[in-house]
């Protein structure tokens, strides 16, 4: 609409300036104040700033307008007054082009308006209407060219169940701003759209473009047929294809369940989604002793630990000036790979200090935290792109860093992010981007390159701690007969759990925590195919035995 109304060219045409030359220079600068000084003064009595904005702006929704081609049309006489002509042919999106000319009385006190003249071809007495009617909503399509989504708006399908909603999102009434750009593109009264994920993201796309007759109506009659001005057929949605497998997109949401949380697989090459569930990319939350792999890379880059180094086997400690239990108060220690192993918080909150705030920000910005990955190509709107997973980059004293580097704190994470971690380490340091749709719905110019996170030898070494999680830690749980998984488990303490109704805590009872299930992981561990991430939200148990054995049976989905 904007650019209807700023989009007049008016060419000179000899001469000197006139009433009708300036009146289309304002226009085509969207002046629309300076086009209405141009009207005599007995046309600005009949009609007010605020009607004749209205008149071109009712105008353009009408007609889908995008842009307008003007040229001075010469000068004519009609009825004892000089008539300036402008030739136009105005582009729009659901009609094609309407070509016609405007009339523009003129005396020597201005142009004597009327409201057909907001409008190329309209006659005095008539109004722009339109009849119109959509074409077929494409279909939202897996990597292997099978249906996630399918059918007209108003009925759409899901063939593989409510697994897909997940990531195909839903189709209905918009909130009124996408209502007007509904109008804006010539949709129908109570047109449905996408409302979110990709049916959202892509709707411009999936829905195609509305065709139909744009009419000159003549104002407040009841009878007769309106005048055709543009005719065009309806154009087709084009499909979707995503990076989704079908299957594995059914396994996550299945071995999620009814609990509340997210599941992220990627292939672990490329980075590409292949299953999303539940809040897998919409809600960020303490990724616990997750995260201990990032600051291990940290360590080991900085040379703050090798593997061989040896830490109490202890319950909790101050090393860092504020107590650090383990999980479950648990006795842990030993070297640092055997700590990594069994989750040693006595042993990574003091190692993090050590690190740095720093150093250890930088890392996990490597990582990606601190940037909204990148779910799709440059067509996709904010409505699919995922929050960005968090760090405060102010760390500054010891405690700060020793309880950021065990994953608790203000850190946060999506399993989204969790997940392209894990696929870092699979790729040998090498970040790839999460896309999630593929062929011309990504351009070739966007920038979507792998980044070098850490060194090939690092990321392996951090790849056999996390076999080790697996083999004999905290991951048991995650362990395939028939491939090798590389882990890390995580649970993050969120605060004390409500008490129930009537329920009261013992003299020096200590309140049971609130906790968030994490693990992450990838497999085969030498030649990885995917790499996954599980977060279980007011978890009943720890993550190697909550969310452990899910992502366990998402790996045994997908590997076969």
């Amino acid at each position: 609409m904007a650019a209807f109304v700023a989009g007049l060219i008016a060419a000179a045409n000899g001469g000197d300036e006139t009433a009708g030359s300036r009146f289309a220079a304002a226009w085509q600068d969207g002046r629309i104040d300076a086009m209405y000084a141009e009207l005599s003064p007995r046309s600005r009595a009949d009609v007010s700033p605020v009607e004749f904005r209205r008149a071109y702006e009712r105008t353009a929704r009408t007609a889908t307008a995008v842009g307008v081609r003007a040229e001075p049309g010469g000068k004519v006489e009609s009825g004892g007054s000089a008539v300036e002509v402008l030739r136009a042919v105005v582009d729009t999106r659901a009609f094609g082009e309407v070509s016609g000319e405007i009339g523009l009385p003129t005396d020597d006190e201005g142009i004597a308006w009327e409201p057909h003249m907001a409008f190329p071809g309209l006659e005095a007495g008539e109004r722009l209407t339109r009849r119109t009617r959509v074409g077929e909503r494409a279909p939202i399509l897996a990597a292997d060219g099978s249906v996630l989504a399918e059918g007209p708006a108003d009925a759409r399908s899901l063939p593989i169940g409510p697994a897909a909603a997940a990531v195909v999102g839903e189709v209905g009434s918009p909130a009124p701003a996408g209502t007007r750009e509904l109008e804006a593109r010539g949709f129908p009264p109570g047109a449905l759209a996408g409302i979110s994920g990709l049916e959202l993201a892509y709707d411009e796309r999936l829905a195609g473009s509305p065709g139909g007759e744009l009419l000159a109506s003549s104002e407040g009659a009841d009878d007769g047929e309106p005048r055709l001005l543009a005719r065009t057929r309806p154009v087709d949605g084009r499909p979707v294809r995503t990076t989704i497998d079908a299957e594995l997109q059914e396994a996550a949401v299945g071995a999620l369940g009814a609990l509340y949380g997210g599941v992220a697989v990627l292939d672990a090459r490329r980075g590409s989604v292949r299953a999303l569930g539940g809040i897998a990319f919409t809600a960020p939350q303490p990724p616990g002793s997750t995260f201990k792999v990032v600051t291990t890379v940290g360590a080991l880059e900085s040379e703050v630990v090798a593997l061989d180094d040896e830490f109490p086997v202890e319950s909790s400690n101050s090393d860092i000036g504020r107590e650090i239990s383990n999980s479950n108060d648990q006795a842990c220690g030993g070297t640092f790979a055997e700590s990594f192993a069994n989750s040693c918080n006595t042993v990574f909150a003091p190692v993090g200090a050590e690190l740095g705030g720093r150093s250890l920000v930088d890392v996990a910005e490597r990582f990606g935290f601190n940037t909204a990955p990148t779910l799709h190509g440059a067509e996709a709107t904010a409505a699919i792109d995922p929050p960005a997973s968090t760090i405060p980059t102010d760390l500054s004293d010891e405690i700060e860093v020793g309880v950021t580097a065990i994953g608790q704190g203000e850190v946060l994470a999506t399993p989204l992010q969790m997940a392209s971690i894990a696929q870092t380490i699979a790729n040998g340091g090498l970040r790839a981007p999460t896309l999630m749709v593929k062929g011309d719905l990504v351009p070739e110019d966007e920038d979507i390159d792998d980044v070098r996170v850490t060194s090939r030898p690092i990321a392996n070494t951090v790849r056999d701690l996390m076999v080790d999680v697996v083999d004999s830690g905290t991951g048991t749980a995650a362990a395939l007969p028939n491939a090798q998984v590389a882990g890390k488990t995580g649970t993050a303490e969120l605060g004390p759990a409500p008490l129930e109704p009537g329920e009261e805590l013992a003299p020096g009872e200590t309140p049971a925590q609130e906790l968030d299930a994490w693990f992450i992981a990838f497999a085969p561990a030498r030649d990885p195919e995917l790499a996954v991430a599980v977060m279980i939200v007011g978890s009943e148990g720890d993550g190697g035995t909550i969310a452990a054995p899910i992502a366990r049976q998402v790996l045994e989905a997908g590997l076969g």
